[in-house]
């Protein structure tokens, strides 16, 4: 009778441990999880519960302390933080899955023959593409367009370069919207060669030729948005900040994430336009779970690549000729202190070393009474003399993408010259001056892949490891920065460090599990990492 009643007690008591623990959504065990928090620790399990981080500890503590009818063994795989991309086009890489894909063309008559399948497929009213980059070509100069005029005299065509800071038209295109040789071109260049236009149209003029874009219906918005997020959802990334978008697409983008069809985290930079800042710097910051409203992206100058960037002195490889801004200044510094007054950030893409000092020292005067306001220099590619020393102001954050430095290297001394080029995509020297950067690709500029942007930022070679020891390398970031900059401090530029960023008890479980650990495989596996699942929300999205 009192081992019977021994047996009940223990059966009592095995009842009560069971019940004791906690149900929650999703458990997960066996991890190497990089938990990105200020001590930079590591962990083997967490649990999440609605949508968030519940706790974090060891596979044990987790188990005896939660249930759930989800249970997901990680067998020591990589567990990081949802990546973050800080810069990037979401909605124009969903748009251009739609378009003529130029992107890898290693020559203007392969950029013709994807032109003619496409449209042998296609037939469309008005061609449209991007990705050439006469710099990847074996004659690296800007193409004409006679070859498109003679194929397609009666189809406008428009071909974007790569950066989106030059565009290659035909004649039709040039037409309808309406420039001829007496056109003007402030801001950028309409290209002329023995009194004729040649088709390039570099910076502010190509608004000219978008203007007269066939719009998108809602149909074809929707679908550039789901490929675009499955594309990012397949490489990690569960947050992305947008460069510059309008009204009408940030509603679409938010009345889709209201009904559960679009999971990605959207931190959405309001284009600089009248209607934009008129209706959203009155209205104040829109903020849901998904959705992020609080910048306006504005551009300084142009690209280095199509010499359109602003420089202090000429560009090296064509005398007399420094780029220039694309906005007034004036009406630049109007805009910049109209912004201060309101609770936006300024996100300003700066390339050249004159852009870059003009940013800054507009952001200093009109900031020097503020706190907290994290405004972003986009790109801070070419720095020049002491300029560097602008980011010690805790108001202002570089916004940086490592891909730029290794695709950009080939010509990047050609076009700044051997003394000029070592202030160029100085990623370590912007940390060690401003505390943190955040980390982007400007995709579809290049490639979504964040990845590469890892390997770049470390290793700054390109995947086939060329240079030897790597592109001005006591430029590189560590491993440990590198991560902080694609999650936690990307997270801090746009203002959502409480709640991402990190695997911390609170915060959004967004989480990826990768087939290696990146933070310690040789560095040239890096760019072969693939990612086995993604999770938004504690949802398994990928």
């Amino acid at each position: 009778m009192r081992m019977y009643r021994i047996l009940i007690v223990l059966l009592l008591l095995v009842v009560s441990c069971k019940e004791s623990k906690t149900n929650v959504d999703l458990i997960v065990i066996n991890a190497q999880a990089y938990l990105v928090n200020a001590s930079f620790d590591t962990a083997e399990a967490f649990a999440v519960k609605d949508g968030k981080f519940l706790e974090i500890g060891s596979s044990k503590y987790i188990q005896d302390t939660y249930e759930s009818s989800q249970i997901i063994d990680a067998k020591n795989k990589t567990i990081l933080p949802g990546l973050i991309d800080a810069h990037c086009h979401f909605y124009g890489l969903g748009l251009n899955q739609l378009q003529v894909d130029l992107v890898g063309t290693t020559s203007f008559e392969e950029v013709i023959e994807r032109v003619k399948i496409f449209q042998k497929n296609k037939k469309a009213n008005f061609i449209i593409g991007r990705g050439w980059d006469q710099n990847d070509w074996a004659v690296q100069e800007f193409p004409n367009k006679k070859i498109l005029d003679s194929l397609f005299p009666g189809t406008p065509v428009a071909l974007t370069r790569v950066d989106g800071h030059a565009m290659l038209c035909n004649t039709a295109a040039l037409k309808v919207a309406g420039i001829t040789l007496e056109t003007k071109a402030e801001g950028g260049e309409i290209l002329v060669e023995n009194n004729q236009l040649t088709g390039v149209l570099i910076d502010n003029p190509m608004e000219l030729v978008e203007a007269v874009f066939p719009k998108p219906s809602k149909k074809m918005q929707i679908t550039a948005l789901n490929d675009a997020q499955h594309i990012c959802t397949s490489l990690g990334l569960t947050t992305v900040s947008d460069a510059g978008l309008d009204q009408q697409v940030i509603e679409l983008i938010d009345s889709l994430q209201q009904a559960n069809v679009l999971d990605m985290r959207i931190y959405a930079m309001i284009s600089n336009k009248k209607e934009n800042l008129d209706y959203y710097l009155t209205k104040g910051k829109i903020k849901t779970p998904r959705l992020n409203v609080q910048s306006v992206k504005v551009y300084a100058d142009g690209a280095l690549g199509s010499r359109g960037a602003a420089l202090k002195e000429s560009y090296s490889d064509k005398h007399n000729h420094f780029g220039a801004l694309v906005i007034g200044v004036e009406d630049y510094k109007t805009l910049a202190q109209r912004i201060a007054n309101s609770d936006y950030q300024m996100n300003t893409h700066a390339i050249g070393d004159s852009a870059n000092r003009f940013v800054l020292q507009t952001y200093n005067k009109v900031l020097q009474d503020k706190e907290n306001r994290r405004w972003r220099v986009e790109h801070a590619q070419v720095i020049t003399d002491n300029d560097f020393e602008y980011f010690k102001n805790d108001n202002i954050i570089p916004s940086i993408q490592p891909t730029h430095a290794t695709s950009d290297m080939y010509w990047a001394e050609d076009r700044l010259g051997a003394q000029r080029v070592k202030g160029a995509y100085a990623y370590k020297t912007l940390l060690e001056i401003s505390g943190k950067v955040a980390l982007g690709t400007d995709f579809p500029v290049e490639q979504v892949n964040p990845f590469l942007t890892f390997y770049a930022a470390v290793s700054r070679k390109d995947t086939k490891g060329y240079p030897e020891n790597g592109f001005n390398i006591r430029d590189g970031l560590t491993r440990e920065e590198t991560l902080k900059g694609m999650t936690i401090w990307a997270a801090y530029s746009n203002f959502e460090d409480e709640e991402k960023g990190s695997i911390e008890t609170g915060k959004y479980a967004d989480f990826i599990i990768l087939d290696r650990d990146i933070m310690t495989v040789e560095i040239n596996q890096v760019p072969e990492t693939k990612v086995l699942s993604t999770f938004i929300n504690g949802k398994k999205v990928h």
